[in-house]
């Protein structure tokens, strides 16, 4: 029979409500708090967050949760929980740890205090004679969290985090995370039977993860997980968990999918990346300008991650930029424009008021997410 255990989908502050909608299409029902989705699952469900959560940072295994307010109430809490269900032997168990509003608000004193807990309760439940452990099998990373006296142990499941798709062999100066790329074309109306394009495509991550999307391909599929080493999981599951992937995928949707960049540099890594990711037919990539755009195709979708100017001598081409593509997406009456950026008097310079706005943190950096919504395309015989 399968174990339950409680997951946590890290997220990035704002995309919350996306990847909580990303955890109940899997079929999991979770609760949503600042930067995190928590629910409940068994093994396989670690495989298919892991492989399917576009907007997640990474999943995490909540071991345990318990206040504490000293050391050695983090000592004996920490060791009084069975180790051995999630450790075998020979694991190896880096801890890393974080404090916030806490006592107990050394850091390094809090992940050896766990450090040596964990090895005094595996020493038992292995019965080791020795003063130390041979870690030299599969990995466990392990965090303690310290929130207002409040500690959570939990185990990374995903090792690199989530972002990390597997397919961006080159990128720009300032390259858009997957995941946020993903989220911003889940907030929007795109569906695969309409046009997508975008004129700023740097690396191609927003053209290759809409892409994804279209064809229903779980963004994980092409890289590696922490936790597929781990002997309780087992390879049986991951295998499923993969096949069942395959079997969803639907290669065959045909995709109009542009990505457009006034560098030919930059349009030649998009070309590699998505090749990397197995879209190269998918996906057209071509060098121009914005305020060159001319098409004669309706309910289209622009996504776009253009300069913001946060450089004083880039200010005033930035704000040149953004009235050519208010003027030139004013001729796409039927298009919808999601805009990201973090200029705040964007719509001054675009001339339209969005109409709805919603903050993002593209890194460390606020922006704003400007979305104009066009008519909604007619519904097909």
């Amino acid at each position: 029979m399968s174990k339950r255990f409680t997951l946590i989908a890290t997220a990035a502050m704002g995309i919350e409500a996306i990847v909580a909608s990303e955890v109940r299409n899997l079929g999991y029902t979770c609760k949503v708090e600042n930067g995190k989705v928590t629910f409940e699952g068994d093994e396989l469900a670690i495989c298919r967050a892991n492989l399917w959560l576009r907007t997640a940072d990474r999943v995490k295994l909540k071991v345990a949760e318990f206040p504490a307010t000293t050391f050695e109430e983090l000592f004996e809490k920490t060791k009084a929980i069975d180790w051995a269900e999630f450790l075998p032997e020979n694991a190896q168990f880096p801890v890393i740890g974080k404090s916030v509003k806490s006592k107990l608000a050394s850091v390094s004193d809090c992940q050896k205090i766990v450090k040596k807990a964990i090895v005094e309760k595996l020493k038992q439940q292995y019965r080791k004679t020795t003063d130390w452990l041979e870690e030299t099998g599969a990995v466990y990373k392990i965090e303690i969290s310290l929130h207002k006296d409040i500690a959570t142990l939990t185990i990374d499941t995903s090792g690199d985090g989530l972002h990390k798709r597997g397919y961006r062999a080159r990128k720009g100066n300032a390259p858009l995370k997957e995941t946020l790329a993903a989220a911003l074309i889940l907030l929007t109306n795109w569906t695969p039977d309409r046009p997508f394009f975008d004129p700023f495509c740097g690396s191609g991550t927003i053209p290759i993860e809409a892409a994804l999307i279209g064809q229903n391909i779980a963004p994980g599929f092409n890289r590696d997980f922490i936790s597929e080493q781990w002997d309780w999981i087992g390879k049986d599951v991951w295998r499923r968990a993969r096949e069942e992937a395959e079997d969803l995928a639907k290669y065959d949707v045909r995709l109009d999918c542009i990505g457009t960049d006034i560098d030919h540099k930059m349009i030649e890594i998009s070309k590699e990346n998505a090749m990397e990711a197995g879209l190269s037919d998918v996906i057209t990539f071509k060098q121009m300008q914005v305020k060159d755009l001319r098409t004669m195709k309706e309910f289209g979708v622009i996504v776009g991650n253009p300069p913001y100017g946060e450089r004083l001598g880039e200010r005033e081409e930035v704000e040149q930029l953004y009235k050519e593509m208010g003027k030139t997406f004013s001729l796409l009456d039927t298009w919808s424009i999601y805009i990201l950026t973090s200029n705040k008097n964007f719509e001054q310079f675009y001339g339209k008021k969005a109409t709805k706005k919603r903050k993002l943190f593209n890194g460390f950096i606020e922006t704003h997410y400007y979305q104009y919504w066009g008519p909604k395309p007619p519904k097909k015989a």
